[in-house]
């Protein structure tokens, strides 16, 4: 596997021995749905799913402090920064099947500011992980608030499960929404709606 030194980076190699012991998993599997593991679809199908979770899962091999850490920088800049509509894709620890939609970050600075692509990057980390969207909402913000110690952050994500679209109540419209915040965000009725108004904007039209 590669190493992720500074932060979330694509991987394309993947660790063999893992690969071989997931491919006799993923082989029985399909044997035990009442596949035929010989036809010619089927074939290669262990390992490019034993290679698919490895990446799926590339999220256990990050550090989201040390992603921050890596790019933090000294400013007098007390005011609302916003990264919105930042895709998610994760799987359901409960039946590791996908969840995906975006996520919206904001933190107001106290000191440090952070490299703008680092805060995506924390997401993924969080993201590429066995995952509930309510523990994914809190990871991320505590990441923020642990490392830059900022005056607030705040996390909105909006997802769609495919547990439920594709299984359990099969409602394949509905949209899951968490939150949390910390500090001013928190705090400050007024601080916290011009987040939420600022998310709900369609200002990059």
């Amino acid at each position: 596997m590669q190493d992720f030194c500074e932060g979330y980076e694509r991987r394309d190699v993947y660790n063999k021995e893992i690969t071989d012991k997931l491919k006799i998993h993923y082989h029985a599997i399909l044997e035990l749905l009442g596949e035929d593991t010989q036809r010619e679809g089927l074939i290669k199908t262990p390992e490019r799913v034993a290679k698919a979770m490895q990446f799926f899962t590339q999220g256990y091999h990050a550090n989201p402090h040390d992603i921050l850490r890596s790019a933090m920088f000294k400013q007098d800049y007390k005011e609302m920064v916003i990264v919105k509509d930042i895709e998610i894709y994760s799987l359901c620890e409960h039946h590791m099947v996908p969840f995906f939609g975006k996520a919206h970050i904001a933190y107001i600075p106290d000191g440090y500011i952070v490299g703008l692509s680092k805060i995506p990057r924390v997401v993924d980390a969080y993201a590429r992980r066995l995952q509930v969207q309510e523990q994914l909402t809190t990871q991320i913000k505590n990441c923020i608030q642990e490392t830059l110690n900022p005056l607030g952050v705040a996390v909105v994500i909006e997802t769609q499960h495919l547990c439920m679209s594709m299984r359990g109540v099969q409602k394949q419209n509905s949209v899951t929404t968490t939150s949390d915040f910390t500090g001013a965000f928190l705090k400050q009725y007024n601080t916290r709606q011009e987040f939420l108004r600022i998310i709900g904007a369609n200002l990059h039209s």
